[in-house]
């Protein structure tokens, strides 16, 4: 368990800044049409997909009994996870404006993680 506390602890900051770098290319996207493409997409999947990993390395840690951990960091990487889905929930309603969505949550999602990651150190 030690060695995926290790991962856990240096994977979220892979978490935070892919994100941060997620979001801040679908902003620029979303004022810079003609930047859009397909790479848009796999960085914004590609950083959701590293957060999601990240949450489920937590939560295998948090079942074994021998690990303890802030409340409020358990709180924010359900945060994290909910936040995904409910991004990918909204995603006709924002209709020509996706690329803002997923900007705004990937900025969301780093900055919960650098929150997640204040209450360990």
């Amino acid at each position: 368990m030690q060695a995926l506390r290790d991962f856990h602890q240096a994977w979220g900051y892979v978490a935070i800044l892919a994100n941060a770098g997620a979001g801040v290319a679908g902003l620029i996207v979303w004022r810079v049409p003609r930047a859009r493409g397909r790479w848009v997409w796999i960085l914004t999947v590609g950083a959701e997909a590293i957060l999601l990993l990240q949450v489920v390395c937590g939560v295998v840690l948090v079942s074994d009994d021998g690990y303890t951990v802030a409340r409020f960091h358990m709180f924010y990487g359900f945060v994290a996870f909910v936040a995904v889905g409910l991004a990918y929930s909204y995603r006709f309603q924002m209709s020509g404006r996706l690329e803002l969505l997923y900007g705004l949550v990937g900025l969301f999602l780093m900055g919960v993680g650098i929150r997640a990651v204040m209450q360990v150190v």
